[in-house]
C-alpha cells in the first residue's frame, strides 16, 4: 500500500484514492482499533470538520468505522482545527479527527488525526496506523458497537477558549476588524469572538456553500479582505484560512505582513516581558534569513525545523520553547494552544494593537526581509523530478550561485503534488536566475 501520511494527515482529492469513503472508513477502523486497544473503559473519540460538500460523506465513513471497532463518537460540525485539539483534551476523548483540507481548494479534503493530549500524532503513529489500515482489523462484538451523538455547543466551548487568551482587562472597543473566514469553518466562530471582545466587526467569506471555501478569499487570497479594509477605513484585517489554523494580517492600508512579521513582534514582546521560553522562537526551514536577523540582534535564538506546523509543534515540545510557526500563518503559542491557532493569534495582535496604540502598519514591519522567491511546478502521480539528472545539475549550479550571500531550499510538498523551489539572496536578479533556472530543469523532467 501507499504511504497515506503527508506533513499534516491524509490528503487528496475527493472521491480519488486516498480520499475515497471506503479508504476513510478503513482509516476510521485502524484508528479506532489504535486508541481502543485497552478494552477495559468507555472509548471516545471527537471529529469536527470544515466546510466542503465532501465532509459529509468522510464523516459518515469515519464515524462508522470508528463504532464498529466500538468508539463512541462525538460529531463537532463545523469547528476550526485548533478547537479540536482543544476538545479532545477537555472532553477526555481518545482521539480527536479534523477533516479538512486546510488551504487547498473545496474538492480537495483531508483527514487530521490529534492524540488525548491535543497534540498531533507522531510519525511513528501514523506509520503504526497505517500498518494497522493494510492489515485490516477486526470488528467489535455486535454488542460493543460504539454510538455516535451530536454536539451542540462546540463551537461555543471553541470560542470562550479563544477569549481567554486575551487580556481580561482590556477591550476592543473602537477598533474596526475586517475578518475574513475563507468561507471555511471559523464562519461563525471568528466573527462572534471579535464581536464579543467589543470590536466593530466586518466579516468577509462567511457564506460557505461547500464549494467556495478558500475560493478568491482567505489567507491565501487576502485581496478582498485587502479592498475591504480600505474602503470601510478599516484598522486591520485577520485573513484566516479554511480551517482556521493560520493567519495572515492587513494593516490599515491592506498590506500584507506574514507569519514571520508576526512571530518576530511577538517573540521581541515575550522576551522584553521576560515570557519568551529559553529565549527562542521555532520556525520551519521557509522563514526568512530577515527574520533570523532580527532575532539575533535581540540576543534571541531562531530553531529551524522541517516545513508543517506538527514539526514545529514537536521542537517546541522537545525544547521547552512557547512560541513558534510558519511563515505561512501558522502560529503556535502553547501556553494557550496545541497546535495552530489563526483566530488565536489575530487576536494576540490586536491585543498588542491596543496595548502600544501603534497602527497595524507599524506593527507589522519589524523586520526588513531579505529578498524572496518562492515558485511551484506540479508533477503527477508517480514522477519523481528531482531524481532527475538534469534537476540534480541545475540545483548544485544554483546553490553555488547563491553560497554565502543566500540559500537555496527545494522540497516536495507534503500536501499538493507539488516540487517547490525557494531562494533567498541580497541580489534579487542572482536569486530569480538560480530559481528559474531549477524550475526550468524541474519543468523539463516533468514533460517527459
Amino acid at each position: 500500500m501507499d504511504k497515506l501520511f503527508g506533513t499534516d494527515g491524509v490528503r487528496g482529492t475527493a472521491n480519488i484514492h486516498p480520499m475515497t469513503a471506503e479508504m476513510a472508513l478503513r482509516i476510521g477502523a485502524a484508528v479506532g482499533r489504535y486508541f481502543s486497544r485497552d478494552r477495559s473503559s468507555v472509548h471516545r473519540v471527537v471529529i469536527g470538520k470544515d466546510t466542503r460538500l465532501s465532509g459529509y460523506m468522510f464523516e459518515n465513513a469515519l464515524t462508522a468505522g470508528l463504532t464498529s471497532t466500538g468508539m463512541n463518537v462525538l460529531l463537532l460540525g463545523p469547528v476550526p482545527t485548533p478547537a479540536v485539539g482543544l476538545l479532545t483534551r477537555s472532553m477526555r476523548a481518545d482521539l480527536g479527527v479534523m477533516i479538512s483540507a486546510s488551504h487547498n481548494p473545496a474538492a480537495d479534503n483531508g483527514i487530521k488525526f490529534f492524540g488525548p493530549d491535543g497534540f498531533k500524532l507522531s510519525d511513528q503513529m501514523e506509520a503504526d496506523i497505517e500498518a494497522l489500515i493494510a492489515e485490516g482489523v477486526p470488528a467489535a462484538e455486535a454488542e460493543n458497537i460504539g454510538r455516535a451523538k451530536r454536539i451542540d455547543d462546540g463551537r461555543f466551548r471553541y470560542i470562550e477558549r479563544v477569549k481567554s487568551s486575551f487580556p481580561r482587562q482590556m477591550r476592543l472597543d473602537g477598533l474596526k476588524v475586517v475578518v475574513d473566514c475563507a468561507n471555511g469553518a471559523a464562519h461563525r466562530v471568528a466573527p462572534e469572538a471579535l464581536w464579543e471582545l467589543g470590536a466593530t466587526v466586518i466579516p468577509v467569506g462567511v457564506d460557505p456553500n461547500g464549494h467556495n471555501i478558500n475560493k478568491g478569499c482567505g489567507s491565501t487570497h487576502p485581496e478582498m479582505a485587502a479592498e475591504t479594509v480600505v474602503s470601510h477605513g478599516a484598522d486591520v484585517a485577520i485573513c484566516l484560512d479554511g480551517d482556521a489554523d493560520r493567519v495572515i494580517l492587513l494593516d490599515e492600508n491592506g498590506k500584507v505582513g506574514d507569519g514571520d512579521q508576526f512571530m518576530a513582534l511577538m517573540a521581541a514582546r515575550w522576551a522584553a516581558e521576560g515570557r519568551l521560553a529559553n529565549d527562542a522562537l521555532v520556525a520551519t526551514v521557509m522563514s526568512n534569513l530577515g527574520l533570523e536577523h532580527f532575532l539575533a540582534d535581540k540576543g534571541l535564538r531562531l530553531e529551524r525545523t522541517a516545513v508543517g506546523d506538527r514539526y514545529v509543534v514537536e521542537r517546541m515540545r522537545a525544547g521547552g520553547f512557547n512560541l513558534g510557526g510558519e511563515q505561512s500563518g501558522h502560529i503556535v503559542m502553547s501556553d494557550y494552544a496545541t497546535t495552530g491557532d489563526g483566530l488565536m493569534a489575530g487576536l494576540q495582535f490586536l491585543a498588542e494593537m491596543v496595548r502600544s496604540e501603534k497602527p497595524a502598519s507599524t506593527l507589522l514591519h519589524n523586520f526588513e526581509p531579505v529578498p524572496q522567491l518562492l515558485k511551484n511546478v506540479r508533477f503527477a502521480a508517480g514522477q519523481t523530478p528531482l531524481e532527475a539528472p538534469n534537476v540534480k545539475q541545475a540545483i548544485a549550479q544554483a546553490e553555488a550561485d547563491l553560497a554565502g550571500a543566500g540559500r537555496l531550499l527545494i522540497r516536495k510538498s507534503g500536501t499538493e503534488p507539488l516540487v517547490r523551489v525557494m531562494a533567498e539572496h541580497e541580489n534579487a536578479d542572482m536569486m530569480e536566475r538560480a530559481v528559474d533556472r531549477v524550475v526550468e530543469a524541474v519543468a523539463d523532467a516533468v514533460s517527459l
